[in-house]
């Protein structure tokens, strides 16, 4: 993935041109703060030692503490994690959050661990890191193959080496642990409030319109789940084990369920005469709405002249290539941008720190109406950017997070400043 980090760095040079930013924003900008490799050695349950190769970057903090999450999966790596990073920058500063942006991995295949390897690897993660993270300096959450339970560990670990009690240093835990309620559900209706705020400007009427989700994990399911509810009929879902399109329509919950009793959306009930596909072919496939939420780079120049939905609805980090992005837009593809479409998760991650430093603990009903106006108001001042400088939805969301960016690290001082200007 030596190409992913140099790739997404693309995105904020045409943002900036766009902007004429003072080259020292650019400056700092242009490389993570830093990334702290470990290896995360443990005890098998066969009594061997194993090690694991681990990284945690914390890649900007002009907007405060950086905050992203951790990823346990064998084909992590260093570009990866500080690419994440990277765009965990743009997403606080385009969702408003007082973060910078920051992320972590494992190289690790957690479907080869027992729980008891899990619990393991998850503690030995925090000890490497413990005088990395903290409530104040950078604050991990869940990622893809952690969970409540594995941040449960975590934040044990790390009150345990500080002898205090500290909730705050991690997002993302199980409720009675000091996680916020809402939040299992908040990527995929975080997703669901933008696409609502802006659908009639996509040209987008939900009786009318034709879903494919390509991943089917948390964020997905709870976002087809609302979108089902609202009217919008599901014709396609995929996950690591295959992928299931009926024309006819699915209910989620009920794919859900399957998933959950076979380990595969693979054979789910449908409405219609169901068929398998590749998961390649899901991306391509007809539809008018097409929700990538599996991993990086699914929609590239190879296939995105094939598109055939309307609009695409990012809930993964960075499922579209850069040079995608041009061939999407010249065929009047709307790309409602990861950095906008999946920032409901950190937003309420930002939620479940505040509540913890605070001791004041919200309802679901707060905390999703606390969503829903964050993210509505964030889409709107996304639409207005992009109108305003005639492009697509994504270079309008990296300008707004780079206006944010800008003003604070200018804050300091540029070098107009310095060399007697204002």
């Amino acid at each position: 993935m030596p190409d992913l980090f140099a790739s997404a760095k693309k995105r904020l040079m045409a943002a900036a041109e766009m902007l004429d930013v003072d080259g020292d924003v650019l400056e700092m900008l242009s490389y993570p703060k830093e990334t702290l490799s470990s290896s995360v050695t443990v005890r098998m349950d066969n009594g061997s030692l194993k090690s694991f190769k681990a990284w945690r970057c914390r890649y900007n903090d002009a907007l405060g503490p950086t905050k992203g999450g951790i990823r346990f999966h064998p084909d992590a790596c260093i570009e990866e994690v500080m690419t994440l990073a990277f765009w965990m920058t743009f997403k606080c500063a385009v969702a408003g959050l007082p973060f910078g942006g920051g992320k972590g991995a494992v190289a690790v295949d957690t479907k080869k661990l027992s729980n008891r390897e899990l619990e393991r690897v998850s503690r030995q993660f925090m000890q490497n890191y413990a005088t990395f993270v903290g409530p104040d300096r950078d604050i991990p959450a869940p990622d893809m193959y952690t969970n409540g339970i594995v941040m449960a560990w975590m934040v044990d670990e790390y009150s345990k080496m500080t002898d205090t009690p500290t909730p705050g240093v991690i997002t993302g835990k199980p409720v009675p642990l000091g996680g916020s309620k809402g939040r299992e559900d908040a990527t995929g209706r975080g997703g669901f409030y933008v696409l609502c705020t802006l659908a009639e400007r996509l040209g987008i009427e939900p009786a009318k319109t034709r879903v494919a989700l390509q991943g089917f994990g948390n964020a997905a399911s709870h976002c087809a789940q609302l979108l089902h509810e609202a009217g919008y009929r599901i014709v396609a879902v995929s996950d690591s084990s295959g992928a299931l399109y009926d024309a006819d329509g699915m209910d989620p919950a009920e794919v859900l369920a399957h998933k959950k009793d076979t380990g595969s959306v693979a054979g789910a009930p449908t409405k219609g005469k169901s068929r398998e596909i590749g998961g390649e072919e899901l991306v391509t496939c007809d539809c008018d709405l097409l929700v990538p939420a599996a991993l990086e780079d699914q929609i590239t120049c190879d296939n995105a002249a094939d598109v055939q939905a309307k609009v695409i609805l990012e809930l993964a980090n960075g499922p579209t290539s850069f040079d995608a992005d041009d061939l999407l837009l010249e065929r009047g593809v709307w790309v409602v941008p990861d950095i906008l479409a999946n920032a409901g998760g950190v937003t309420v991650s930002y939620f479940e720190w505040l509540q913890n430093r605070g001791g004041d603990y919200w309802d679901a009903d707060t905390v999703r109406d606390r969503l829903r106006r964050k993210m509505e108001t964030e889409a709107e001042n996304v639409w207005a950017m992009a109108e305003e400088y005639e492009t697509g939805l994504r270079a309008g969301a990296y300008m707004h997070g780079l206006k944010r960016l800008e003003a604070a690290i200018s804050a300091h001082g540029t070098r107009a400043y310095f060399n007697g200007g204002s």
